[in-house]
C-alpha cells in the first residue's frame, strides 16, 4: 500500500469517527430537548470557529474536507438553534 492510499484511508476513517462521535449528541438533543448541560458561549464560539475555518477550507480544492466541514458546521448550527429554541434563554422561536 503506498503512502497516498494510507493517507486517504486514514482521512476517511477519521472522518467517519468524527461524524459518528457527533451523531449521538444531535440525536439526544432532538429526542430529549434538554440542552441545559451545554454552555451557550461554547455553542456560539463553536459556530464562530466553524465560520472562520471555512475561510481556509474554501481555499482547498473541493473534496472530503469540504463535506466534513459542512457536517461540523451544520451540527454546530443545529445545536445552537436547539439550545436557543428549547432552553428559551435568549429567544423564543
Amino acid at each position: 500500500m503506498n503512502s497516498y492510499s494510507l493517507q486517504m484511508l486514514a482521512g476517511f476513517a477519521s472522518s467517519v469517527i468524527f461524524i459518528s462521535s457527533n451523531l449521538p449528541m444531535l440525536f439526544k438533543a432532538f429526542k430529549t430537548k434538554d440542552l441545559s448541560s451545554y454552555s451557550p458561549w461554547h455553542l456560539v464560539l463553536g459556530n464562530l470557529g466553524n465560520t472562520v475555518y471555512w475561510l481556509y477550507v474554501i481555499s482547498l480544492p473541493f473534496g472530503p474536507v469540504w463535506l466534513l466541514q459542512a457536517f461540523f458546521s451544520t451540527a454546530s448550527a443545529l445545536m445552537l438553534f436547539c439550545y436557543l429554541h428549547y432552553e428559551k434563554k435568549w429567544f423564543c422561536f
